[in-house]
C-alpha cells in the first residue's frame, strides 16, 4: 500500500479521543497549538448516537435479548463487560475482525470501544482521589519501583480536572480517601442511611459514603443536571454525565484548533535519530487502508494502555530495536488490572415501608479500611481494597415463576418484597514483571500490524486480598443488620481473568531511573522530549480506587509541561 505524506505540520498530535485523548486536546488546543486528534474507531456525534439511550427492551434488536451465537462469534471479550448489550454494541470493538492473542492458561480481557469519545461513553464514572500512601506503597513495602511523583504533585490537577468534569461527592475527611471540590452528593436510600448510622454504631473502622461520581447534581459547564433516566452506558444526551464526547473535545473545537480525524488506525511512530525525538505517525484509514503520514512537534499516546504500548512496541528502529522509548527493556511489562469480586450479599428486612424512584447513577462507596496508615497485624496481605454497593429491592422480576393462578398471584407480585444489599469489591493489583502484552511473532491484525499477546495472572497477594474482602464483608453486614448473609466463606474464589474491571494499567510505568522505567515524573518519555503518554499505561502502581480522574490530573499535567517545553525549545 502507496503511503501518501500529510504536509500539514501540528503543533501537537494526539492518538486517542477517550478520557485521556480529549483532555489532551482540550489542554493543548486551550493553549493556543494547533492538534491533531488520531481515533481509531468510527465519528458519532453526542446526543445523536446514542441509539439505545432511552430504549425499552421491546424496542432494541432481539427484545433486548442477548443473540448468543453472534456474541459468541464476534464479541467474544466485549460481551463480558456489564455495559456490552443490544442497546450499545454499536459503539464496541468487534473482537472477530479485531483480533488478539491471549495465554490461554494466562488469559487477559482487553475491552475496547469503537467510536470517538472511546469508553468515557461507557464508563462507570466514580472519580477517587488517590492518597499519599497509594503514591508511597511501592517505596514502602518494596513491590515495584517508586513513583517519581506523591500527592502533593497531583493536588492541584485533581482540583483542575474536577472543577471542569463535576464530580458529586460527600466529604469524609478520610486520609486514604482525600476529599476532593465536590457538587452536592447524590442522596442514599432509607436502606443505606440504616446501614450507614449501624456501621457507625458496631463497626466504626468502616465508613459508608456516597459514591464520588463524575455525574452532576447541579447544571455545571453548560451541562444539565443529571435527571435519573438512566441507565448512563447507553449515552447521554444531555452530557449530565462526563464524557470527552460531550465536554472536553467540545471545548477543544470551541478554540478553532482542533482537527479529528476518526477511522485513523495508527501504526507506529517515526523516531528521527537526528534530533532525537518523534518526528511522525503512520496511519492507515479503516475504511479505505490508505496510508499517511502526520508530522508534529508534540506527541501525545493515549489510547489506552494496551492500545499505546502496542503502538511503541511497533515504532521499532536502529535506535530502539525493543520499541520505541525501551531502552529500559520494561515496556509491555508490569500490567494490571483491579482484582474485582464480590464481597458479600445480605437480607434486610428494614425500611420495608420505603421505596425509590428514578435511577440513581450511583452507589454507596466503602473507601479501603484495612492496612491504612501500617500493617494491620492479622492481614496476611500488602495493600487493600474498597467495596461498591449495590441496594435491590426485591419485586414481581424475582418471584415471576411462584406458584399461584388469578388474583391472587397478580396481588402478591406487585408487592415488593425484601431488600438485598450487593458489595462487590475492587482490590490493588500488585506489579508483576511477568504480566505483559508483546507484540506476536507471527500473527497480525487486518491491517498488518502485529497483533497484541497478552499474559496475566493473579499473585498470592491479590488472592488473600479476595480471602479478606469476603471475610470483612461477612463482618460488615452482620453489622449493617442483615438478617441472612449470602456469602460464602469457605468456596475457593472464582477468579475473573485480568482486564474484567476494565481498568487496566502499567506496560509504559513513570520512574525517576530510566533504566527502570519508560516515562519521567512529567508522564515524558526518558528517549524521546516530545513524546508523551498520560493513560493507563503510565501507572506504576494500581491503588483500589477507579483510576480514570487519576488519568485526567495527569493528562492536564503533562500538557501543561509539555507547552512551556515548546515555548522554551527543550523539546
Amino acid at each position: 500500500m502507496n503511503e501518501t505524506a500529510v504536509a500539514t505540520d501540528f503543533d501537537a498530535i494526539v492518538t486517542g479521543s477517550g478520557i485521556t485523548g480529549g483532555w489532551a486536546a482540550k489542554e493543548l488546543t486551550e493553549k493556543g497549538l494547533k492538534v491533531l486528534v488520531l481515533e481509531r474507531g468510527r465519528e458519532i456525534t453526542h446526543g445523536v448516537d446514542y441509539l439505545g439511550e432511552h430504549a425499552p427492551d421491546w424496542k432494541l434488536p432481539y427484545q433486548g435479548k442477548k443473540p448468543r451465537e453472534l456474541y459468541q462469534a464476534d464479541y467474544p471479550v466485549q460481551s463480558g463487560s456489564y455495559a456490552f448489550n443490544e442497546a450499545t454494541r454499536h459503539l464496541w470493538n468487534n473482537d472477530r475482525l479485531n483480533p488478539y492473542h491471549q495465554d490461554p492458561d494466562k488469559p487477559f480481557n482487553w475491552m475496547r470501544a469503537d467510536v470517538v469519545g472511546g469508553r468515557s461513553i461507557l464508563w462507570a464514572r466514580q472519580s477517587y482521589r488517590w492518597c499519599e500512601q497509594d503514591f508511597n506503597a511501592n517505596r514502602d513495602d518494596g513491590h515495584g519501583i517508586p513513583w517519581p511523583i506523591g500527592y502533593r504533585d497531583l493536588a492541584p490537577w485533581y482540583d483542575y480536572v474536577e472543577d471542569f468534569i463535576g464530580v458529586s461527592g460527600q466529604a469524609e475527611g478520610l486520609p486514604q480517601l482525600p476529599d476532593g471540590k465536590f457538587l452536592p452528593p447524590m442522596g442514599m436510600l432509607a436502606l443505606e442511611k440504616t446501614i450507614k448510622q449501624r456501621l457507625a454504631r458496631n463497626a466504626p473502622d468502616v465508613t459508608l459514603t456516597m459514591g464520588r461520581t463524575a455525574t452532576l447534581t447541579q447544571e455545571h459547564q453548560g451541562r444539565a443536571a443529571c435527571h435519573y433516566c438512566g441507565p448512563c452506558h447507553r449515552g447521554c444526551s444531555t452530557g449530565s454525565y462526563f464524557s470527552s464526547l460531550s465536554s472536553t473535545l467540545p471545548a477543544a473545537r470551541k478554540t478553532g484548533n482542533l482537527t479529528l480525524v476518526a477511522n485513523a488506525v495508527v501504526e507506529k511512530l517515526a523516531y528521527d535519530p537526528v534530533s532525537g525525538r518523534v518526528a511522525a505517525v503512520h496511519v492507515i484509514d479503516s475504511e479505505t487502508r490508505k496510508r499517511r503520514r502526520y508530522t508534529g512537534k508534540l506527541f501525545f499516546l493515549c489510547a489506552g494502555a494496551v492500545a499505546s504500548t502496542q503502538i511503541l512496541l511497533n515504532s521499532s528502529s536502529a535506535a530502539f530495536p525493543r520499541g520505541l522509548a525501551n531502552s529500559s527493556g520494561v515496556l509491555g511489562h508490569y500490567l494490571m488490572d483491579h482484582y474485582s469480586a464480590f464481597g458479600g450479599v445480605g437480607l434486610f428486612m428494614d425500611n420495608l415501608d420505603r421505596y425509590f424512584h428514578g435511577n440513581r447513577p450511583n452507589n454507596t462507596y466503602i473507601p479501603r479500611f484495612r492496612n491504612v496508615g501500617g500493617q494491620d497485624e492479622d492481614a496476611d496481605f500488602v495493600r487493600g481494597y474498597g467495596y461498591q454497593n449495590v441496594p435491590v429491592r426485591s419485586d414481581w422480576f424475582f418471584t415471576m415463576n411462584s406458584r399461584g393462578f388469578g388474583a391472587e398471584l397478580k396481588n402478591r407480585l406487585r408487592k415488593p418484597g425484601p431488600w438485598m444489599w450487593m458489595m462487590g469489591a475492587f482490590g490493588e493489583c500488585l506489579p508483576y514483571r511477568d504480566n505483559r502484552i508483546s507484540l506476536h511473532p507471527g500473527k497480525v491484525d487486518r491491517f498488518g500490524i502485529p497483533q497484541v499477546s497478552a499474559s496475566f495472572q493473579w499473585g498470592d497477594n491479590e488472592r488473600a486480598i479476595d480471602r479478606d474482602m469476603r471475610k470483612q464483608g461477612d463482618r460488615i453486614l452482620k453489622a449493617a443488620g442483615a438478617v441472612m448473609n449470602f456469602s460464602n466463606l469457605s468456596a475457593e474464589p472464582a477468579e475473573q481473568p485480568g482486564g474484567s474491571a476494565i481498568h487496566e494499567m502499567g506496560t509504559a510505568r513513570m520512574g525517576d531511573d530510566p533504566t527502570q522505567s519508560v516515562l519521567n515524573a512529567h508522564n515524558q518519555a526518558h528517549d524521546a522530549p516530545n513524546l508523551y503518554v498520560t493513560d493507563g499505561s503510565a501507572m506504576t502502581s494500581s491503588s483500589c480506587v477507579n483510576p480514570s480522574l487519576t488519568y485526567m490530573a495527569l493528562t492536564a499535567r503533562a500538557c501543561n509541561h509539555a507547552v512551556k517545553q515548546l515555548a522554551q525549545g527543550w523539546v
